[in-house]
């Protein structure tokens, strides 16, 4: 079961967050890249029976009621199955109360039947105060209460919960769940009880649950001011603010003073712009390396002009797959959301945090928060001058948009009209991982903290020598620059296999 899909099965009375941490952990799962999916029991549940009436429907010696829940329970598995083992889903979550045993073996043994693991989430909490808030940020927004009566939902629901209470059994990690992979969410993350992560999937699954907070707060997103580069219309670099974004620094300042952000934390990539940026707000901030700008690799500083004049297959790749198309030599989309993971828990576990960044991460943390798919991804809009807010709400987030009113370039690239995407004939391309060589003679990457008119010092690959390494032949070095497929792809290991023969050809080749 290596490769098998993976069940996440939701546990906990209502108004526990269940949802809450379904939606967030799905959001998060496919931001990722793993395929996953929310199956809400109560969406089934009000399908079939159109309208509510009370907490009646909830108790446990109500038959009929009990019924009808069960039948909900077995089509929604049904939907599980489809979306695992038809429609490519890696995960799906089972967003229910599960309280009782009886209901939790039957999602084991369907899981059994067709091969996928099982990892169970246990929400506990017995704040009242905690429900209470649950309940009206929530639940009185439900289909189950349109006339939306805050002293009726809170007087039904408060009963329906009483209803599961009766026959509700948390999980055991002592004697009868001890053998099962779970996590006990308990008050809202203040502790955990994690037992038996068996794989990878499990253990993200518990890295982002320990991380997410639930408490008051906003981000701002924003790319740095308008740089050199951005007016000549330069990819990636290391250069300065232009004179316009130096008035965006100073608009920036006034933003912050106005919005009265006075325990805001402030981060920048290591690049210049956003360093400059950040230094007219005259509050401490944290440089970040990890928000540094895709790294375009051998395309760096170069305007899409003339990449595609050099490099036109590479410029036709990339429009037809932008999202996992990979720089020569540099980065793709795919490996920038990977890149920006550390920084997304981080966002999670802070409280207000101003973010001076670049238009291609700018996008993916966008992506997250906006539960955007790759295909969307890299065209989302992130114009120069102007400020995100994000504020987390119960299942999403709002977004209010602040333009400072300093004048900048676009640098915004539309999705491209490609034909394969049309219906018509799509050209193949082979799709190159890092080790694949470059399309061009140019093979030598050149360091990441380039700029033009900022050159760095002579540089080119040198080889690792070992000690114990004598090289009698002169001609050596030209033939391994010379060297085709098959050949010894660098001088260390040309020399241990002419000198020693520890490596074979299919260890020395790319």
């Amino acid at each position: 079961m290596t490769n098998s899909p993976t069940v996440i099965v939701m546990i906990g009375l209502p108004a526990r967050g269940k949802t809450y941490m379904s939606k967030k952990l799905t959001r998060y799962l496919n931001w990722i890249g793993v395929p996953t999916k929310v199956f809400n029991l109560g969406v089934y549940r009000r399908e079939a029976v159109k309208s509510y009436k009370s907490y009646d429907f909830f108790r446990h010696d109500n038959k009929e009621a009990m019924h009808i829940r069960k039948q909900c329970a077995l089509v929604a598995l049904q939907d599980v199955k489809a979306y695992l083992s038809e429609e490519g889903g890696q995960i799906a979550v089972f967003d229910a109360t599960n309280t009782t045993r009886e209901r939790r073996e039957m999602i084991l043994n369907f899981a059994m039947d067709n091969s996928y693991k099982v990892f169970f989430v246990e929400s506990v909490c017995d704040d009242p105060d905690v429900i209470a808030t649950n309940i009206m940020d929530v639940k009185v927004s439900s289909p189950d209460y349109p006339e939306r009566n805050r002293e009726r939902v809170m007087e039904d629901f408060l009963k329906r919960i009483e209803c599961y209470k009766v026959t509700y059994q948390p999980m055991d990690p002592d004697e009868h769940d001890k053998d099962r992979s779970f996590i006990q969410v308990i008050d809202v993350g203040r502790r955990f009880l994690v037992n038996r992560v068996q794989d990878y999937i499990q253990s993200r699954i518990v890295y982002y649950l320990m991380n997410i907070h639930v408490h008051s707060h906003s981000i701002y997103l924003c790319r740095h001011g308008e740089s050199n580069h951005n007016v000549e219309g330069r990819i990636g670099g290391d250069s300065e603010l232009s004179e316009r974004g130096k008035e965006f620094a100073v608009a920036l300042q006034g933003f912050v003073e106005e919005h009265h952000l006075s325990d805001l934390k402030v981060w920048t990539s290591q690049l210049r712009r956003t360093i400059q940026t950040a230094e007219e707000l005259g509050v401490p901030y944290e440089q970040w390396k990890i928000l540094n700008e895709i790294d375009a690799g051998v395309c760096e500083e170069m305007t899409y002009k003339v990449i595609e004049e050099t490099y036109p297959e590479e410029f036709a790749m990339r429009d037809l797959d932008k999202y996992f198309y990979r720089y020569p030599g540099g980065e793709s989309y795919q490996d920038l959301v990977q890149r920006l993971e550390p920084v997304i828990m981080e966002l999670e576990r802070q409280g207000n945090v101003l973010v001076i960044c670049h238009q291609a991460v700018m996008r993916c943390l966008l992506a997250y928060f906006l539960d955007k798919s790759a295909d969307d991804l890299p065209y989302l809009k992130c114009p120069l001058h102007t400020v995100l807010k994000l504020t987390p709400v119960a299942y999403g987030c709002e977004v209010e948009m602040f333009d400072l009113k300093v004048e900048a370039v676009n640098t915004h690239k539309d999705r491209p009209l490609v034909k394969g995407r049309q219906g018509g004939a799509q050209t193949t391309f082979y799709r190159r991982n890092s080790f694949t060589p470059l399309s061009s003679q140019d093979q030598v990457k050149r360091p990441r903290m380039y700029s033009v008119g900022h050159p760095p010092q002579t540089w080119r690959p040198v080889a690792p020598t070992l000690p114990s390494m004598q090289f009698s032949e002169a001609s050596e070095v030209p033939e391994l620059m010379a060297s085709k497929s098959g050949q010894c792809c660098t001088m260390l290991c040309f020399a241990i296999k002419r000198k020693c023969e520890l490596f074979n050809d299919s260890l020395c080749t790319v």
